[in-house]
């Protein structure tokens, strides 16, 4: 679908989707949603631009390949079970830290950390997927 109006539109599209997508992950960490429902969207907004514009400005867009970006989120999501190890726990137990910045108590969580590393492998996977296809479609 190369139509102008599909041009034009979907780099606001994707950009809100997006957005829409980093509210889900950070609400979901303790209501439902997270880091999978927010990757999915992340990732349909990857498509969305890649139809509408070609892969080759997606892939300038993320900078990264999007297995490296799977293989990173894997790698965050182990990581945010070993503190539990600390603690004599089991693993991937949730834990909790109340910093304070600037006078507000922020908390942050093992389960937010497993969130974004499960975010990342949604984007990395669907993401490399829908690229490839496109990029098939396109030959």
């Amino acid at each position: 679908m190369q139509t102008v109006i599909f041009r034009t539109i979907s780099p606001y599209l994707a950009s809100l989707m997006m957005l829409f997508s980093v509210f889900v992950l950070l609400r979901g960490h303790n209501e439902p949603g997270g880091g999978f429902i927010g990757g999915l969207i992340a990732a349909s907004a990857l498509a969305i631009y890649g139809i509408a514009n070609g892969v080759a400005p997606v892939r300038r867009a993320i900078r990264i390949h999007p297995m490296t970006l799977s293989g990173f989120g894997l790698f965050l999501g182990t990581v945010a079970g070993l503190p539990s190890f600390f603690q004599s726990v089991p693993f991937l137990t949730g834990l909790w830290v109340y910093p304070k910045l600037f006078g507000v108590e922020v908390p942050l969580s093992t389960p937010l950390v497993f969130d974004i590393g499960v975010y990342l492998v949604v984007i990395g996977a669907i993401g490399s997927i829908a690229l490839a296809l496109e990029e098939r479609e396109r030959d």
